[in-house]
C-alpha cells in the first residue's frame, strides 16, 4: 500500500508541473501592426478611446438604417446559427463541470417465488477517477474556451453583418444619387438632340454631329436601364442580409450622410482585447493548449477509487466495500508519445493561425484608413472639377451664341460634367465605406465587455 502511496505522490508531482498549468498568452509583438504610414497620417493610434467604442446606434444615425440592422440581427440565419452555437458550447461546459462530481449507479433487484418467500436487493455503487491526470480539469477549461468561442463567434457574426448591412444600404444611396443624376442628365440630353436637329435644319450643323448627338443620349437611357438592375439586384442582397424576401427599402439620400468622424484607430494592443476574431482565434490556441496538457497526462498513470453498498433482506447486515486502482497501459507508450507529438504540432498550427489572424487585422485596418482618407482628398479635388466643368459648360454656351465655338463643344462638357457628378457621388461612397469598414475592422458593432450570463436571455428575446 505504501509503495502505491509512493507512486501517487510521485506521478502527482510530475503532473502538477505540466499537465496542470494554465493558458497565458505568447509573446505577441504589435508594432507597426497598422503600417508605419499610419503614423504620417493624422491617426490616432496612441489613444485608449477609438471609433470601435461607438455602439452601432450612435454610430449609425439613420433611422432607417437603424431599423435594417435590427431586422438584420433578429432574422439572419447567421445570428440564429451563432446562437445555437452557443447553446451547444454551453452544454459541453456544463458536462465538463460534471465529471469532476463521483458517478453513482443503482441497480434495485426483487425476486419473488412460487411460495410466499420473497428477497430483494439494493445495491448502489459509486465510482471517482481522481484526476492526477489534469485530464478533466483540462477538459473542464478546454470547454470553457470552447464557449467562451461560440460567443466570440457570435459576436464576429454580428460585427460582420452590421458591417454588411451599413454598406449594402448606402450603396442603394449610391445608385439612387447616380440615377438621380443620369435621369436629370438624360432629359438634358434629350433637348440637345432637339436643338441640334434644329441647328441642322437651319444649316448650323451637319448629319453627323446629329448622329454623334443621338448616340450620347441613348447611351444615357441605357446607363439608366443598367443603374435600375444594380438598384433591384443592391436591394435583393439586403433583403437576403435581414433574413426576408426581395423588396423596396425606405431610404434617405446619400448626400444628408455625414461621417464627421475622427479616425482614431486606438493602440494595436487594443485588437487583441476587441476583435472577436482576434480573440476566437486565440480561444483556439487556448484550446490546443489544454489538448496538449491531456495528451501529456496520458502517460501518468489513472486512479480509480470505487465504492458500493448493498442492503438485501437475505443478510441483517448491510455489506459496504471500497476499492481503489491504479492503472496504467504499459505497451502503447510510443502511440501516446505520437500523440504529443501531434498536440504539440496542433498548438504550433494554432499560434500561426492566431499571429495570422492578427496581422491580417492590421492590414484591414490600414486597407479602410488610407480608403477613407482618399475619399476625402479626391472629394475636394472632385468638387473644384466639377465647378471648372460647369464654368466650361456656360462658358461654351456663350461662346456659341458668338459663333466662337461649335455646340458638339457644349456637348462634350456637358459629358464630362456628367462623368465628374457619377464620381463624386462614388467618392462619397468610398468614405463612407472607408468609415464603416474601418468601424468593423477594429471590431466595432458588439459590446466587448458582455457578461456571458446576459446572452442566454439576449438570445431568447431575439427570438421572439
Amino acid at each position: 500500500m505504501k509503495r502505491v502511496l509512493y507512486i501517487v505522490t510521485a506521478a502527482l508531482l510530475v503532473s502538477s508541473c505540466s499537465v496542470f498549468g494554465k493558458y497565458s498568452r505568447p509573446e505577441i509583438s504589435t508594432e507597426n501592426i497598422y503600417g508605419k504610414d499610419i503614423h504620417e497620417a493624422e491617426i490616432a493610434t496612441t489613444d485608449t478611446v477609438t471609433i470601435a467604442d461607438i455602439c452601432w446606434q450612435e454610430f449609425f444615425k439613420d433611422k432607417h438604417l437603424q431599423r435594417l440592422i435590427e431586422q438584420g440581427l433578429n432574422n439572419n440565419p447567421d445570428m440564429q446559427t451563432a446562437a445555437q452555437r452557443i447553446a451547444a458550447a454551453e452544454a459541453t461546459l456544463r458536462s465538463a463541470k460534471l465529471a469532476f462530481i463521483p458517478g453513482f449507479s443503482f441497480n434495485p433487484q426483487f425476486r419473488a417465488t412460487t411460495g410466499s418467500s420473497a428477497s430483494y436487493s439494493l445495491p448502489i455503487a459509486a465510482s471517482w477517477e481522481v484526476d492526477i491526470t489534469g485530464k478533466i480539469l483540462n477538459s473542464k477549461r478546454s470547454a470553457q474556451s470552447a464557449y467562451e468561442q461560440s460567443r466570440l463567434y457570435r459576436q464576429s457574426v454580428q460585427t460582420s453583418l452590421i458591417s454588411a448591412i451599413a454598406n449594402s444600404y448606402y450603396t442603394l444611396l449610391m445608385l439612387d444619387a447616380q440615377l438621380a443624376t443620369s435621369r436629370s442628365t438624360a432629359a438634358s440630353w434629350k433637348e440637345n438632340v432637339r436643338i441640334m436637329k434644329a441647328m441642322k435644319l437651319a444649316g448650323m450643323t451637319n448629319e453627323a454631329a446629329v448622329a454623334q448627338t443621338e448616340a450620347n443620349s441613348w447611351e444615357i437611357d441605357a446607363s439608366l436601364l443598367t443603374l435600375q438592375y444594380n438598384i433591384i439586384h443592391a436591394e435583393n442582397a439586403l433583403a437576403l442580409l435581414l433574413g426576408t424576401t426581395p423588396q423596396h427599402f425606405e431610404r434617405g439620400t446619400i448626400h444628408d450622410q455625414e461621417f464627421n468622424i475622427a479616425l482614431s484607430a486606438g493602440t494595436p494592443s487594443q485588437l487583441l482585447a476587441r476583435r472577436p476574431d482576434v480573440r476566437s482565434a486565440e480561444k483556439q490556441l487556448e484550446r490546443a493548449f489544454y489538448a496538449a496538457n491531456i495528451a501529456r497526462g496520458a502517460l501518468i498513470p489513472s486512479l480509480n477509487i470505487n465504492g458500493s453498498f448493498d442492503l438485501t433482506s437475505i443478510w441483517s447486515d448491510m455489506l459496504a466495500s471500497v476499492t481503489a486502482s491504479l492503472s496504467a497501459t504499459i505497451f502503447n507508450a510510443g502511440s501516446k508519445h505520437a500523440r504529443i507529438k501531434i498536440s504539440d504540432a496542433e498548438k504550433q498550427e494554432a499560434l500561426i493561425a492566431f499571429k495570422h489572424t492578427l496581422l491580417t487585422a492590421g492590414n484591414e485596418v490600414n486597407d479602410a484608413i488610407n480608403k477613407c482618407q482618399t475619399a476625402r482628398e479626391k472629394r475636394d479635388i472632385r468638387t473644384k472639377q466639377i465647378a471648372a466643368l460647369e464654368s466650361a459648360v456656360n462658358s461654351t454656351r456663350q461662346l456659341m451664341s458668338h459663333s466662337e465655338s461649335t455646340y458638339l463643344e457644349v456637348l462634350t462638357a456637358q459629358q464630362k460634367l456628367l462623368s465628374a457628378q457619377l464620381s463624386q457621388v462614388n467618392d462619397k461612397f468610398d468614405e463612407i465605406q472607408g468609415v464603416i469598414n474601418l468601424y468593423r475592422a477594429l471590431g466595432g458593432g458588439v459590446d466587448s465587455t458582455e457578461d456571458i450570463s446576459t446572452l442566454p436571455k439576449r438570445e431568447k428575446k431575439s427570438k421572439r
